[in-house]
């Protein structure tokens, strides 16, 4: 039986009227403010500055997917995976099981690199082509059905041109859609003048289906940690600047407006 278009998870595309199902992050305040969820399948840029939640946010996405039943993959290109696992033990929202289990699965992107026999500082067209096929094998054969990629960045830096970034960006995302993948690839910012890009190379937003930004704010001499969904495929969703709060236990995100009310005053 088809699923009604009030079904919990669907929504109507905008751009062709067809029920989207969510991947519903389960960080709290984000769904809400995707109205759902991200769009299955979507490859979004997670862009943000030093210290602003990526990585934390990243792994809460995955870690709430992987606790659901869904296989994760973490694919760490910026720091070994045995740091980044010693990191995730101090946080709450973390549990081993889900590693035993093979439920969430960290790859060290060198590991990778040296495997591939990819040693150059440049990548060839025959590097990227044996990087997209191993993305691809290991989303494939572990079935998984969210990934992180971090960071998007570092492996843009060897590639060289931005319209081969765009192709190789564009390429991973299709793959990862078909196969119902949802996707964070995680980005540096950058502004130049007074433009705020949400990558460094400047098409990486052009062909991901969204864009989450994180930064900071000052406020009377506190400095904030913000979230702002620039532009998401699929679904309606809150343009506003929201406030985020990095705990043990995990993100927690609020609308600015209502930062300072009496029921958040632990952001003080």
């Amino acid at each position: 039986m088809a699923k009604s278009k009030k079904s919990p998870g669907l929504e109507i595309d905008p751009r062709g009227g067809t029920p989207r199902e969510k991947c519903e992050t389960k960080i709290t305040g984000l769904d809400t403010i995707l109205n759902g969820g991200l769009p299955l399948g979507n490859t979004v840029l997670l862009a943000g500055t030093v210290g602003s939640g990526k990585t934390t946010m990243a792994m809460e996405f995955l870690i709430n997917g992987a606790k659901r039943g869904e296989t994760t993959c973490f694919i760490s290109v910026t720091e070994p995976a045995s740091k980044l696992l010693e990191n995730l033990r101090t946080y709450g929202f973390f549990d081993d099981e889900i590693i035993k289990e093979g439920k969430l699965n960290i790859f060290d992107y060198q590991i990778i690199r040296d495997r591939l026999g990819v040693e150059t500082n440049e990548y060839t067209a025959r590097d990227m082509e044996a990087l997209l096929s191993a993305f691809e094998d290991i989303v494939d054969e572990l079935g998984a059905t969210r990934l992180v990629i971090d960071s998007i960045t570092a492996i843009c830096y060897q590639m060289p041109s931005p319209g081969v970034i765009r192709n190789f960006v564009f390429r991973l995302g299709q793959f990862l859609s078909s196969f119902g993948c949802t996707t964070l690839l995680i980005s540096e910012t950058v502004v130049e003048g007074m433009i705020q890009k949400y990558s460094v190379f400047g098409v990486e937003e052009a062909v991901a289906d969204g864009i989450i930004l994180l930064g900071n704010i000052n406020r009377k001499g506190d400095l904030l940690r913000s979230l702002q969904v620039v532009k998401m495929r699929g679904t309606k969703h809150s343009r506003s600047r929201h406030v985020v709060e990095l705990t043990p236990m995990g993100l927690s995100i609020v609308p600015l407006l209502k930062w300072g009310s009496e029921d958040n005053q632990r952001f003080g």
